[in-house]
């Protein structure tokens, strides 16, 4: 189990989470919504360790995985503990091929030899697979997503961490990235999901908490979540009763072949 307690976080001045509480079940996807400025991304680089490199500090709480504490390690040591994060933006090396990402992804990887995870990778991701010796700035977007979460994957993680990967893709795309965080969890990795499209995310979601001015404002699982006025009406869309529940509505939890992926 990945588990928050009380967790503060500021940059400067700017309170950017106040003593906020979550835990993440072992096996689980769970979801986090919020608007812009929430604490999302905050959240997520005070529990791999990056909040340092955008000068943001822990003043209170502690972050525990598989009950060993990660507030006080170095982002490396918390990669090679098993929990790590593909940043929003991707962050791809451009200018590397897309075996070379993958291969440098495996850098902080547990255990298990290099060409049996990028095996792993090219069979989630047949696409990759097909550009393998491809400068990684000439993929499409949607590729670029799928690389950036296959090189997290290179680490072997038991614990992945998505800061919006759903960010600037187009609505088919969109889908699929849920199926493959499903996919990806199917397989025995939890999942932590940071995501403004909370259709998507709750669809994929077994829990979820929404995040409201660096505080969490709801929580309970993603269908109990779904059901509520407030993420109806701030996150779905719905502006009147009896109005149409995108993400409540749609099946959720349903893994569709990988093969289907369009780029």
């Amino acid at each position: 189990m990945l588990s928050v307690q009380e967790l503060s976080v500021r940059y400067g001045a700017i309170q950017a989470l106040d003593r906020v509480s979550l835990d993440v079940p072992d096996g689980s996807v769970a979801a986090v919504l919020g608007s812009n400025g929430a604490g999302k991304s905050s959240l997520l680089r005070a529990i791999s360790g990056t909040h340092r490199l955008h000068r943001g500090r822990i003043d209170h709480g502690k972050i525990t995985h598989d009950g060993r504490r990660l507030d006080n390690l170095s982002p490396a040591k918390i990669v090679a503990g098993g929990v790590v994060q593909v940043p929003e933006g991707r962050r791809i090396f451009g200018r590397l091929t897309v075996d070379e990402n993958l291969r440098a992804g495996a850098m902080g990887k547990r255990s298990g030899p290099v060409a049996e995870g990028r095996d792993r990778v090219y069979t989630l991701f047949p696409r990759l697979q097909e550009r393998r010796g491809q400068r990684a700035a000439l993929l499409s977007g949607g590729e670029q997503q799928m690389l950036a979460i296959g090189r997290a994957l290179m680490a072997r993680p038991s614990m992945l961490l998505l800061d919006e990967p759903s960010l600037g893709l187009a609505p088919q795309v969109v889908e699929q990235i849920g199926e493959i965080i499903l996919s990806i969890n199917r397989q025995g990795t939890s999942v932590l999901l940071v995501e403004q499209n909370a259709s998507m995310a709750l669809r994929v979601a077994d829990i979820a908490f929404v995040l409201d001015v660096g505080e969490v404002s709801l929580h309970g699982t993603a269908e109990e979540l779904a059901a509520t006025d407030q993420v109806q009406r701030l996150y779905l869309g719905q502006h009147a009763e009896g109005a149409e529940r995108p993400g409540a509505q749609a099946p959720r939890r349903t893994v569709v072949p990988l093969s289907r992926w369009a780029g």
